[in-house]
């Protein structure tokens, strides 16, 4: 009962907005398509319906297991949902540490009821060890699919083959990156602080105008923008490109290649195992100029 009395206020707003999309009609599952919604909303939309048993069965495991789905895809809505169950145990075993810390990864966001949810309940120190499994670096994604020797999530898959032809870049090398890079895992921080599914250090994600590197589209734009540049810099070929995204453009200036850094030289040989081609073409007019390296390859000829 303590809950109740302690977020009264809350618990009301947020079921009379459950009862808003119930009644709008927006939330039939046969009236869902890909075409007509995005896949992350549609994945909440799934979710409140198995957590309510709204035209389908009760099921609020099942409703959980969405939840992170869309959570994990950067949906501060799903992010708050799933705080909410394991706040009060539905469907998930009660941690007020793993629901704070949900809270404060939609909070981040801007999402109203989630700030004010942090302002009765402490985030943790170690809030991105209390994240649930699915939202952890790495972990397994059973939505995916098997490409080459490496596992696709569809969602974020669909999306690059959308957003690719913007940037004229095959989909398979975004692919390739966001798997090494975060293992399509949009809240992935690394210890650089570099973050999101191709993860960005703030630099770069300022550099080509990110607003949010946990956002999918946002973080998928601004990485496919780094490589656009890369692969104009570095004429198109894989390798240094690859290196450069790994180590920084200057360093593979100053070793006239591939850097001898173990990490890139292993990061360089799963891009290119993944990607299994060499050179990919590129937008000149991108660069004001491209690097020495070719400048002084054909002057050496």
């Amino acid at each position: 009962m303590h809950i109740f009395r302690k977020w009264q206020w809350v618990v009301l707003s947020y079921l009379t907005l459950h009862v808003a999309v119930a009644y709008s009609g927006e939330v039939s599952l046969r009236g869902i398509t890909a075409s007509t919604a995005n896949s992350v909303d549609i994945l909440v939309q799934q979710a409140r319906q198995y957590e309510h048993g709204e035209s389908v069965p009760l099921d609020r495991e099942k409703a959980a297991d969405l939840y992170c789905q869309a959570a994990r895809l950067g949906s501060a809505e799903g992010q708050y949902a799933l705080g909410w169950m394991y706040a009060n145990g539905r469907g998930v075993e009660r941690n007020d540490g793993t629901a704070a810390s949900l809270f404060g990864m939609a909070a981040v966001q801007g999402h109203d009821y989630a700030q004010k949810m942090l302002k009765l309940m402490p985030l943790p120190a170690d809030s991105q060890k209390r994240l649930p499994g699915c939202l952890k670096k790495n972990s397994s994604i059973p939505s995916g699919a098997m490409s080459g020797q490496y596992r696709v999530d569809q969602t974020i898959s669909a999306l690059v083959e959308k957003l690719a032809p913007q940037y004229e870049i095959d989909p398979g090398l975004v692919l390739a990156v966001i798997s090494v890079e975060s293992g399509f895992n949009t809240q992935a921080v690394s210890s650089k602080n570099a973050q999101g599914l191709m993860q960005l250090i703030p630099e770069t994600a300022e550099r080509f105008q990110v607003k949010n590197a946990f956002d999918a589209e946002d973080n998928i734009r601004g990485g496919m923008a780094y490589l656009r540049w890369l692969l104009a810099f570095f004429k198109g070929d894989v390798a240094l490109v690859a290196a450069a995204y790994n180590a920084g453009e200057g360093a593979v200036e100053k070793y006239r290649g591939v850097p001898p850094y173990p990490e890139t030289v292993k990061y360089v040989d799963k891009i290119l195992s993944r990607y299994n081609k060499t050179t990919h073409p590129f937008q000149p007019g991108v660069v004001s100029r491209t690097s020495f390296i070719f400048t002084s390859a054909a002057a050496a000829q």
